[in-house]
C-alpha cells in the first residue's frame, strides 16, 4: 500500500451481536454497515459514505485466539509484516495470531505491545491508499488515542517500531502529559498513562455531525457516555462513550457554528 509505514489503515469491532452493533453505530455515527458476504464469514464493511469503507464490524462468536475479543482495533500499516513481528517480539511485546495471508487483502498479523496491548499490522496487497484516517473526515477516524499503563515504554517501543516521533505534548497535573504522536510529519493522536476504570486500550475517535446529537442516541442506543460533550482545542467537541456491549470508543464533532481551520485534538481528560 502506499499509506506511510506505522500509519493507520483499517478498524475493525467484534461484537457478540453484529446485528445490534450495526443499529447503533448506524445511528451514532452515521455509517451504513453492509451486510456481510454470502456463504462466508459474518464480516461487515462499515461505510462512511458513497462506499468509502473505513473498516469493519466482525462477529465475535465462536472460538477466537486471546486478544480478539470484543472492542475495537485498528490495522497500522507496514512495509514487511514479518519483520515486524519479529521486532515486535524482541522488543516485549507478543504474538497473538498469524501472520497469515488474505488473498487480495494482504498479510496481517495480530500483535500486543509491552503492556499487553493489542493492534494489528498489515502489509496491504494493492497499491492502493487507505483513506480510513482522516483528521477532519466526516464518518472517519479522527484521533487514535493510547492509554496505557506505562507511556515511556509505550512510547518508546512504538519509535521503534514505526518511526514515530512525539512533537508536542499538553501537561494535565497530576494525569501527567497527554504526548502527541506523528506518523511522518502528521499528527495522527496522543498517548496518555491509564486512569482507573476501562482497562488499557488503543481508543478511537470518529467524526459526526452534532456531538450532543451523538450523545443522544448513544444513550437511547443502550450505550453509556463515560466523559463530555467537552470541547477540545482546535474548535471541536467529543464525548467517550461505550457501546450496548461495553466497547470503548469516542466521537468528535464540530462546535456549533465553527469551521475547522486547524488540528483538531481530542484531549481525553477523564
Amino acid at each position: 500500500m502506499r499509506n506511510l509505514h506505522g500509519s493507520p489503515i483499517w478498524y475493525e469491532l467484534t461484537s457478540p451481536d453484529p446485528d445490534a452493533a450495526k443499529a447503533f453505530y448506524e445511528q451514532v455515527i452515521g455509517w451504513t454497515v453492509h451486510p456481510p458476504e454470502p456463504g462466508g464469514m459474518d464480516y461487515r464493511m462499515i461505510d462512511c459514505g458513497n462506499g468509502d469503507f473505513i473498516g469493519a464490524l466482525a462477529s465475535a462468536a465462536g472460538e477466537r485466539p486471546p486478544g480478539i475479543g470484543p472492542g475495537w482495533k485498528f490495522y497500522l500499516g507496514v512495509d514487511d509484516t514479518d519483520a515486524i513481528v519479529a521486532k515486535v517480539i524482541a522488543a516485549g511485546g507478543s504474538l497473538i495470531s498469524g501472520p497469515h495471508d488474505l488473498p487480495g487483502v494482504g498479510r496481517l498479523a495480530l500483535v500486543a505491545d509491552p503492556q499487553g496491548i493489542p493492534f494489528y499490522v498489515m502489509r496491504g496487497a494493492s497499491d492502493g491508499e487507505s483513506t480510513a484516517w482522516d483528521r477532519t473526515g466526516m464518518g472517519k477516524c479522527n484521533w487514535n488515542e493510547l492509554n496505557t499503563p506505562d507511556q515511556a515504554a509505550a512510547n518508546a517501543f512504538y519509535a521503534d517500531l514505526f518511526g514515530w516521533t512525539y512533537p508536542d505534548k499538553l501537561a494535565m497535573g497530576e494525569m501527567g502529559d497527554y504526548v502527541f504522536v506523528a506518523a511522518g510529519d502528521e499528527t495522527i493522536g496522543a498517548t496518555m498513562t491509564a486512569l482507573p476504570g476501562p482497562p488499557p486500550a488503543w481508543q478511537f475517535y470518529f467524526r459526526a455531525p452534532d456531538i450532543d446529537a451523538a450523545a443522544a442516541k448513544v444513550a437511547s442506543g443502550g450505550g453509556t457516555v463515560h466523559a463530555g460533550p467537552m470541547d477540545v482545542p482546535g474548535g471541536d467537541r467529543i464525548i467517550v462513550a461505550s457501546d450496548p456491549h461495553g466497547a470503548m470508543f469516542g466521537v468528535v464533532a464540530p462546535a456549533t457554528g465553527h469551521q475547522h481551520d486547524g488540528p483538531d485534538r481530542p484531549v481525553h481528560l477523564v
